[in-house]
């Protein structure tokens, strides 16, 4: 995707340095455009769950290239329990998203295969480039399955804007490029298909609109912000044609976590007759997961992100501000789960699929 014109993913190898990886620092957005050097295993822990970086994919790729960088400073007497270490401290930093671990067991047994420090160390940067260039490639494909359902309800409007609402942040983002539940819609502006987007603000971290809004904006895609309550009205009043949204884990049935919030579009969604889809590369599957709600953990972030919000002043400043009485104490929880009966469809890499298990293995045979 592109910022200002300029070519970007969310994480790369800087350039002429094999030893650092670069990423956009998402905490900075919109007001800021700010890449950020990692070197250390720790700094890819801080990164993640600080959310410098954020989303299922994204999340994902950063694992990778952690796992690559600690074998870059792992002792050579104490390689293995140094990479062992390393996989649980990344591991620990965010327990929904189904790509970390994911990631960090691929590493894992890549690693594994290496005969010398040397081969392992090179094992584990092919993986973390493979990681990377999958989840981009992966995306892109969803984009093009995710294209017809889009190129269907223009037909049936004659050619007339189609109204898409999302939630949180599934774009490029959140992935290394293209995004889940944004690829369609890119891929259909980029066909010269009318459509607009409702962005939901997504409190508390305001996802939405510092990042859903603002990469957008830079592909020139017609979208307007939105207070996160208003979906439902919006439906009641036929201003909404699909939704859209990604998932952080779903499991073999079809069960979705997502963003907190999700699972209250997908009621409304239900009760007006919108269909509601949800766009995931095959990575954050969990077929060892059947039940969501009895099985996804549920992160439970700091409850200073309720009681603050971050914004630019109007002399620029850009400044945290408490919007409840001071002694008011919050909970945070940042994701719910959609059960399956709620979603119309899954559109993955391998194409479009109801949301059970008999659908979803007849995409994934071999996870049977």
């Amino acid at each position: 995707m592109h910022v200002n014109g300029t070519a970007y993913r969310t994480i790369w190898v800087k350039e002429n340095d094999p030893t650092t990886i670069q990423i956009i620092d998402q905490r900075k957005l919109p007001h800021e455009f700010c890449i950020v050097d990692l070197g250390t295993v720790e700094d890819f822990r801080k990164a993640i769950k600080d959310m410098y970086v954020r989303g299922a994919g994204l999340i994902g790729a950063s694992a990778g290239f952690g796992m690559y960088i600690a074998t870059l400073h792992a002792s050579p007497d104490s390689f293995e329990s140094d990479i062992t270490e390393a996989a649980e401290i990344l591991k620990a930093t965010r327990p929904t998203a189904s790509n970390l671990a994911w990631a960090v067991h691929r590493q894992l047994h890549a690693i594994a295969k290496g005969s010398t420090v040397e081969d392992k160390i090179a094992v584990a940067f092919q993986t973390a480039c493979a990681i990377t260039d999958e989840d981009a490639e992966f995306c892109k494909r969803i984009g093009e399955h995710g294209k017809t359902i889009i190129e269907e309800i223009s037909k049936r409007k004659n050619g007339e804007t189609v109204n898409i609402l999302t939630h949180c942040n599934a774009g490029w983002l959140a992935f290394v490029d293209y995004g889940s539940a944004t690829a369609p819609i890119y891929a259909a502006h980029d066909a010269g298909i009318k459509v607009h987007v409702w962005v939901d603000e997504t409190r508390p971290r305001n996802q939405g609109a510092s990042l859903t809004a603002w990469e957008l904006g830079q592909h020139g895609v017609v979208h307007h912000l939105i207070a996160d309550n208003v979906g439902g009205h919006l439906m009641q009043h036929g201003l909404v044609d699909m939704v859209i949204v990604g998932t952080d884990r779903t499991t073999r049935q079809g069960d979705v976590a997502n963003k907190i919030g999700t699972y209250l579009k997908a009621l409304a969604a239900k009760d007006n007759n919108i269909p509601f889809y949800v766009a995931l590369p095959s990575s954050t599957f969990d077929f060892n997961m059947s039940d969501g709600l009895k099985e996804i953990p549920i992160e439970e972030r700091d409850a200073r992100e309720v009681r603050y919000m971050t914004g630019r002043l109007d002399k620029g400043t850009v400044s945290d501000v408490l919007i409840c009485p001071e002694s008011t104490p919050a909970k945070n929880f940042g994701f719910d789960v959609t059960p399956a009966r709620l979603v119309t469809k899954l559109i993955c890499e391998r194409g479009i699929c109801d949301a059970n298990e008999t659908a979803i293995m007849s995409l994934f045979p071999e996870q049977k």
